[in-house]
């Protein structure tokens, strides 16, 4: 692929480089004072997101999941109710477990999706697919089970490349061939492929069995310079991802962190380029932050944070300060230069941090001038990254994914959104920025928990004042606002029929005068639990109700 060099060097130049790179909590106390309800923008419409950062697979040795023979697991089925089965989607004889499933599944008013747009549904792959040393793991169970999810009628799978895999040892040092291993075995079986570009550590968190750490050559230089990372008030690093205060500082090997990214991504299209020749590659989703979303580190387990806590502010490295004390002395008010004091910590409720409170500095002169500035860095920041990743990818569709945190959705403050860096409190819209930013360079917006109801949310964690349904509507309307493409995938795993069903529901609105849907769906994710053959049943029922076809008596297709 040839980039126009005035072009290139234009964009580099812009984007400052040089044109030579669950755990619960405790119900909310009788003495402890009720939270004034904030109105709603809007309804009918994530959870934590986990997609590129959960499930829980060892990458050193441990079995794959597509390692044949039999495994007892547990099946989720609906409403929080589980039962003990097989899980391959083959085997047969277990009628006594069909009908307990069909007993206990709820029964759901449906829509007819038959006939309506359709709406393509890609799987993502297993966390280990590919090991540490970027070889692919296990290459026939993965094509025995990807010729399964074909028989489902899935359009393809989406995969993590992986920073700390493929350049994990030097700069500039990229091994691909794992990868391309598995885009050949995606392209013999006629599927299409989403790309992740995952500049984060996976991994770290309570659960996670995986891990997936920064490339050592950065984890060398934080040692010594540990402001390259996201720093809490406490002076706690989060190393999942750079501080985005290095964008433009030459302080990785003589390269900004800015020019690291783009050299991974030409790497990427160079070496993969006859992936997208033959249009098997048919999105790259860019990460711009923690599990590859556009956000602030700002809830992170490791540090003690729990749900349904606002999390922290994520601005004390060196760097960040510094561009605050800047922009502080431009507003004419030098000693604005510093985060709030009284924002609580990371399991804090909003009523309990003067900052967030009703009526709290969040809506004061200098609360509004600090969010301001804060959520704007995480605009540039995605503005400069997707700038370049247009210029390695000219032509293929790019996305960029955003979390879906909505829990304090409905109090005024929106304090959980506010250290993620989302300004977005009860009397401002914070997602119409980003969706510009987002409608400038043609990039798809890929939002989180389509699966979630607000109210299995009051069930479970009253005291959150969460709404995920409102916050998903007001995200869509902020994106179709102005005409910019909108994709999700699922929060949390997902079996069961209602949850497919409010997936429907939000992929394709009724009513719409506009007919507007998803552009595309992501299942998070390839599982032993999704290829049961109850639940795979249910997902390929689903996939065809995506689809807009008849959804008819689903048979499988591939056996093992």
């Amino acid at each position: 692929m040839v980039i126009p060099t005035c072009r290139l060097v234009d964009t580099l130049r812009t984007c400052g480089v040089a044109s030579s790179g669950l755990t619960r909590q405790p119900r909310r106390t009788a003495n402890q004072a009720p939270l004034r309800v904030a109105s709603v923008r809007g309804s009918p419409l994530s959870s934590l997101s986990q997609s590129n950062c959960s499930f829980g697979l060892n990458l050193n040795g441990d079995r794959s999941p597509f390692a044949a023979g039999p495994r007892k697991s547990t099946v989720v089925i609906g409403c929080g109710r589980t039962i003990e089965d097989d899980p391959s989607v083959s085997e047969t004889g277990d009628d006594a477990d069909d009908q307990k499933v069909s007993r206990v599944r709820p029964k759901v008013p449906e829509r007819d999706f038959t006939g309506t747009a359709y709406v393509p549904v890609y799987v993502m792959l297993p966390l280990n697919v590919i090991d540490m040393n970027c070889q692919l793991v296990d290459p026939q169970g993965l094509t025995k089970d990807m010729k399964i999810l074909k028989s489902a009628g899935v359009d393809g799978v989406m995969v993590d490349c992986w920073w700390g895999i493929v350049e994990a040892e030097a700069p500039q040092a990229y091994n691909w061939s794992g990868y391309k291993e598995l885009f050949k075995i995606v392209r013999d079986l006629n599927l299409k492929l989403q790309v992740v570009m995952s500049f984060h550590e996976c991994g770290g968190n309570v659960g996670d069995d995986v891990f997936i750490p920064l490339p050592r050559w950065i984890i060398q230089i934080g040692e010594t310079n540990p402001h390259i990372y996201f720093t809490d008030r406490e002076g706690r690093r989060n190393s999942e991802c750079l501080t985005w205060g290095i964008d433009k500082e030459r302080v990785l090997k003589s390269r900004t962190a800015l020019e690291v990214y783009f050299d991974y991504m030409r790497s990427f299209r160079v070496e993969c380029d006859e992936f997208f020749q033959d249009g098997v590659i048919s999105e790259i989703e860019v990460g711009l932050g923690p599990c590859g979303e556009l956000r602030y580190p700002s809830y992170p387990a490791k540090h003690g944070w729990t749900y349904p806590g606002i999390g922290e502010f994520q601005c004390y490295d060196k760097y960040l300060m510094k561009s605050l004390a800047k922009a502080a002395e431009i507003r004419g008010h030098s000693f604005w230069a510093r985060a709030p004091d009284n924002a609580g910590s990371y399991t804090s409720g909003p009523h309990e941090a003067g900052f967030f409170r009703d009526g709290g500095d969040f809506d004061s002169h200098y609360g509004r001038f600090f969010l301001n500035w804060y959520s704007r860095l995480l605009i540039d920041h995605g503005d400069r990254v997707l700038s370049l990743a247009n210029l390695a990818f000219e032509g293929t569709n790019i996305a960029a994914k955003l979390s879906g945190i909505h829990w304090w959705y409905k109090t005024a403050s929106h304090a959980a959104e506010l250290t993620a860096g989302f300004y977005n409190p009860s009397n401002r819209d914070g997602y119409a920025p980003i969706a510009a930013m987002l409608k400038k360079h043609g990039v798809t917006l890929n939002f989180t928990c389509f699966e979630m109801r607000t109210l299995d949310q009051y069930e479970g964690f009253p005291e959150a004042l969460a709404d995920p349904e409102g916050l998903v509507w007001q995200v869509l309307n902020a994106a179709w606002d102005v005409s910019l493409p909108v994709a999700s995938e699922n929060a949390l795993p997902c079996y069961d029929r209602e949850g497919y069903n409010k997936i429907l529901e939000n992929a394709k609105p009724l009513h719409d005068p506009d007919g507007r849907h998803l552009s595309a769906f992501t299942y998070l994710r390839h599982s032993a639990v999704l290829m049961q053959r109850h639940n795979f049943e249910e997902f390929g029922r689903f996939v065809k109700r995506m689809h807009g076809i008849v959804p008819s008596l689903f048979l499988i297709a591939c056996t093992r």
